[in-house]
């Protein structure tokens, strides 16, 4: 059979093209060559395409897994916060060591071994003669306690135990009780940081 428009032998087509039957187009036909197969895919670019989605789930795992901010840190409920962190690399000679705890709590703070005096807020022995009006009360040079926030900080300062943070890691230690149980129930907390 011809094909009068193109001059070319072309096979019948099926009625159903869904038949399985192998027909061959016109450019097979003309050239006599056998129908085109599927290529076999490049193993070297299906390994890359491997090696790429295995990247990814990886990296999404390690964003759904990671551990950041305070939530690797083993911090009792009491403590709401404290300054320098846990662990802090950085922290300069003068930082102030500060532990926020929840309301109703009292503490001292112990540093590289050292039970710092503490003072309460209200009760510092400044002189408040009206000839003093006007003036800033200074802190003393101790641990301060703020019993309104339940909060105790302590400034390395002249005149103070700790008059500066010498470069290197430091240990901090808050022993902390619920006021109306005193002392005798006292729980307490360590940990470092380093200054540079």
């Amino acid at each position: 059979m011809g094909d009068s428009q193109t001059g070319t032998d072309v096979a019948e087509q099926p009625a159903n093209p869904d038949s399985g039957i192998e027909t061959k187009s016109a450019v097979d036909a003309g050239s006599g060559s056998p129908a085109r197969r599927r290529r076999r895919p490049d193993k070297g670019l299906l390994a890359a395409c491997f090696v790429i989605a295995g990247g990814l789930a990886l990296i999404a795992w390690g964003m759904t897994a990671a551990i950041t901010g305070s939530d690797g840190i083993d911090r009792p409920d009491e403590i709401e916060n404290l300054s320098p962190v846990e662990n802090a690399l950085q922290v300069f000679q003068q930082e102030q060591v500060l532990v926020d705890l929840e309301f109703g709590y009292e503490a001292v703070l112990i540093i590289d071994g050292i039970e710092l005096p503490t003072e309460r807020i209200g009760e510092f022995g400044g002189d408040l003669s009206p000839d003093n009006a006007g003036e800033q009360i200074s802190t003393p040079p101790t641990a301060v306690f703020d019993p309104g926030n339940s909060i105790i900080s302590f400034r390395p300062t002249d005149g103070a135990p700790i008059e500066l943070f010498e470069e290197g890691r430091h240990e901090a230690q808050v022993i902390y009780w619920k006021a109306d149980e005193g002392r005798d129930s006292a729980l307490s907390y360590r940990w470092s940081f380093e200054v540079i």
